[in-house]
């Protein structure tokens, strides 16, 4: 199993910082610009914990030891049903350099980043990363 998938299913949301590199950079499924630096992105995926409901993993496609992984996945974000997947590169230490999230369907879609933009509201007021 992926560690992160593994913090993820554990709710071990303090192991998550230790498994992104320093520089990792974060795709959004709703935002154009990507973000970078492990502090903002660590408190993006917390973020996303408190939004998605129902959260599983369904399935992890990728070799052991590969760089490649993807974690496909199923949740609720209020009375929408999503799926998705996250794509994890790791760099030569073993860290998550690239982490990408693809989501499914639209209204989906547009429910997450409602409910994120609340997220990055927090985020901005508690840490002033954002």
């Amino acid at each position: 199993m992926h560690p992160f998938r593994q913090a993820v299913e554990n709710e071990d949301l303090e192991s998550v910082p230790g498994l992104l590199a320093e520089n990792v950079t974060f795709v959004s499924p709703v935002a154009f610009a990507p973000y970078s630096g492990r502090s903002l992105v660590a408190e993006i995926l917390r973020g996303a914990f408190h939004v998605f409901e129902d959260f599983r993993y369904v399935n992890e496609i990728g070799e052991p030891g590969g760089r490649d992984h993807a974690l496909v996945f199923r949740a609720r974000v209020g009375d929408r049903e999503i799926h998705g997947c996250d794509f994890v590169h790791h760099d030569d230490d073993g860290l998550i350099d690239e982490f990408c999230v693809m989501v499914r369907p639209l209204s989906a879609a547009n429910a997450l980043a409602e409910e994120m933009g609340k997220q990055f509201a927090r985020i901005g007021r508690e840490t002033g990363l954002v």
